[in-house]
């Protein structure tokens, strides 16, 4: 019986032993492929009369702190209600931006131009972010004599103070598109996103009047749901098809709100919870559009907090994970929320551990986008500390599309070391492309030990990620008689990485 004691003893100890080496590997294990957004949002009125300087200070100040907290894509808001923080010739300046709809800001500046190019000098992406059919907000109290629902009274309904593009009539599909074919074709974006405004929330005591365009258009579609999730769905076909024909690198994204269907209407795939739902009261088949290849990537909204009764983020996650993983599936996070509710196990921390830990778990999500960036910045819960130094410590790139492009550039070229007097630079020169699936846009440089195995997939290594061809070493890096070898790669527009080009220096 002791002999049989003891080797339970030693059984249990081995497990241990093994368990805690796997936990302390699986800590060091950190992705070298994640999509890591911030939604920068206008129509809260952040920016609202700042002024062309203030506005950029107050950019730069957030676009630096998220670059610190590991933070590598923009969602940037262009467009809340039929206008733009943008030069347009088909809408007027946004009321977001100058406090006057129409009216140019002064200094002028270009808002989307300018943080395209802030983005892309800090190796981040940018997606300018588009509300779709919204075309006046309820604190709108004048229009631009060059905005559509001046121009063009019958191609807007009203409902619930707001103003929306009625998706029942096929030519605002086409004034979209359109919209969009413009910025697509005039700037160099990375993506082109648009949010949860499809048919408008459901508001009490009120009916979305749109009775002449079912009757007109109704394409022999007899029940009025089936046919405004129609109106919906050929939108979004058009919508990529549009973008992917001018740019087929731009990425095209959804964020639909959290719950798709609730298991009460839909037994065979809802979701056990209570809540709007897409499908039913905005007319969102997202799962369609997932599984047509409608959508680059998906970013549910899942806003609540693990635990909540009506909409538990741990149920929504998983379901997410397990019918939406036929395109990029990244997870919209309130970051106010995270960090408001206690962890349900250990009520002294906060949210955050137990939701990375299921991100950690879900087999197709791989990314975050932050709901919203400016509470990332503020640092509310010491929720962006937490991602710098833990869960975001090192560098990510955002994940490869395959369907899209899936084929990496060439090597970089002529790697050679300067010897400036006061600094010394690495300087090398572009990969050999004729075209946007062959150019570098961006370079990635590893650093390694004299005798290290050179492992461009540790992105523990990564030490600089730049669109120059340059690399200044730091100081404090340069030790006297020692060797390191340094690695570059290059990247494409869809972050494909080439192979590395090594290069061993003696300082």
């Amino acid at each position: 019986m002791e002999k049989y004691k003891s080797r339970l003893t030693k059984l249990f100890f081995t497990i241990c032993v093994l368990l805690f080496q796997s936990i302390t590997a699986y800590s060091d294990n950190f992705p070298k492929r994640e999509f890591r957004g911030a939604w920068i949002q206008c129509v809260n009125g952040q920016f609202l009369g700042m002024g062309t300087q203030k506005m950029q200070a107050t950019l730069t100040y957030q676009l630096d702190k998220l670059k610190q907290y590991g933070v590598n894509a923009i969602i940037f808001q262009v467009r809340p209600e039929c206008d733009a923080l943008y030069e347009s010739e088909l809408e007027p300046w946004s009321r977001f931006l100058t406090g006057r709809q129409g009216q140019a800001p002064a200094p002028y500046w270009d808002p989307l131009a300018w943080m395209i190019e802030q983005c892309h000098k800090r190796g981040m992406e940018l997606h300018a972010w588009i509300n779709p059919y919204r075309a006046k907000t309820k604190t709108t109290t004048a229009l631009s004599r060059n905005h559509i629902a001046i121009q063009h009274p019958e191609a807007v309904f009203p409902y619930d103070g707001q103003l929306i593009l009625n998706p029942g009539i096929p030519e605002n599909r086409d004034y979209i598109c359109m919209v969009v074919a413009d910025i697509v074709s005039r700037y160099d974006v990375d993506g082109l996103h648009i949010d949860d405004y499809f048919y408008p929330y459901p508001a009490p005591g009120q009916s979305i009047p749109d009775d002449k365009e079912f009757e007109a258009y109704n394409n022999g579609i007899k029940d009025r749901g089936d046919w405004r999730r129609y109106n919906v769905n050929m939108f979004m076909k058009q919508l990529h098809e549009t973008i992917h024909k001018i740019k087929p690198w731009v990425k095209f994204g959804v964020s639909p709100f959290g719950i798709y269907r609730n298991k009460k209407s839909d037994p065979v795939i809802g979701s056990a919870t209570n809540g709007l739902q897409n499908y039913d009261d905005l007319y969102a088949d997202v799962l369609m559009w997932v599984n047509n290849g409608w959508v680059d990537y998906c970013v549910p909204q899942i806003y609540w907090q693990i635990g909540h009764k009506a909409a538990d983020y741990e149920t929504l996650i998983k379901w997410w994970d397990k019918y939406a993983g036929k395109r990029h599936l990244y997870i919209g996070e309130d970051v106010e929320r995270t960090a408001k509710y206690p962890d349900l196990n250990n009520r002294s921390i906060n949210q955050l551990p137990a939701k990375r830990r299921l991100h950690d778990q879900m087999r197709n999500v791989n990314g975050t986008v932050l709901w919203y960036a400016k509470a990332v910045v503020d640092n509310v819960g010491n929720y962006g500390s937490l991602l710098e130094k833990v869960y975001w410590k090192h560098p990510a790139f955002a994940p490869v599309m395959p369907y899209i492009d899936g084929k990496a550039p060439k090597k970089v070229r002529k790697v050679k070391l300067i010897d400036m007097g006061d600094k010394l630079v690495l300087f090398w020169k572009a990969p050999k492309g004729s075209n946007w699936k062959s150019k570098a846009v961006k370079y990635a440089v590893y650093k390694f030990a004299r005798n290290e195995k050179v492992d461009i997939n540790d992105p523990s290594k990564i030490v600089a990620v730049t669109t120059d061809e340059f690399y200044e070493i730091p100081r404090k890096d340069i030790l006297p008689g020692t060797k390191v070898q340094y690695a570059i790669t290059a990247f494409d527009r869809m972050s494909n990485e080439s192979k590395p080009q090594k290069k061993t220096i003696k300082y």
